[in-house]
């Protein structure tokens, strides 16, 4: 009776997962094969998103208690090597099982290759993205930044209608290395639902 249970949970699990790739792969259907001009081999990310800062992730309390401050993208980028990776939300499917996981089980591969920081960003809030990743228990190998008002994935033109999801505009799932602000490898992943090229492993061999 139990392994029968056992069986039906993990059928209508599979079957949750099926529902939101289509519905994700559905909201983005009409984007084509989009360019991203703003970012690339080379690019000072800095410059690319002028006056952007993002949220570092926290607790309501502490956001209180820091007059709600936001982290300026030069204190992030420059002088230091940073892997950073975006998704289109916190709590949501692949981003739970499959990107945040992926980087957080590489982290120490990371630090072997000398980088600094190991950075998710998402448009959310960054007391939303505190909660979710204590919930995935990655906060202390992965520093959460919310980009609450998208202005910083909408620069580099990494942003995307998910409207269909009920999710408004969300960030495209990529990933990028970056050395003192300047961007050395990028990767777009085809849908916001694919789970290919911005994964820990791609860009652990591009460093």
């Amino acid at each position: 009776m139990a392994s029968a249970m056992h069986r039906a949970r993990a059928s209508a699990a599979l079957a949750l997962r099926g529902v939101e790739a289509a519905v994700l792969v559905a909201a983005s259907a009409n984007l084509g094969r989009r360019a991203f001009a703003s970012l690339a081999a080379g690019t000072d990310i800095v410059s690319a998103a002028p006056g952007v800062s993002l949220q570092k992730a926290r607790s309501w309390d502490e956001g209180v208690s820091s007059n709600f401050s936001s982290t300026p993208l030069k204190d992030i980028f420059e002088g230091r090597k940073v892997v950073i990776f975006g998704l289109p939300g916190a709590y949501t499917g692949v981003c739970s099982q499959q990107h945040v996981p992926s980087y957080k089980n590489s982290i120490e591969k990371f630090k072997t290759k000398g980088i600094d920081s190991v950075i998710c960003v998402a448009v959310n809030d960054p007391y939303a993205l505190n909660g979710w990743a204590e919930k995935l228990q990655a906060k202390e190998a992965i520093d959460f930044y919310g980009d609450f008002d998208g202005s910083f994935h909408k620069s580099l033109e990494l942003d995307v209608d998910l409207s269909g999801a009920l999710l408004g505009r969300r960030s495209h799932r990529w990933s990028a290395y970056i050395v003192d602000g300047k961007v050395q490898s990028l990767n777009v992943e085809k849908k916001p639902s694919d789970f290919e090229v911005s994964s820990a492993e791609v860009i652990l061999g591009q460093i």
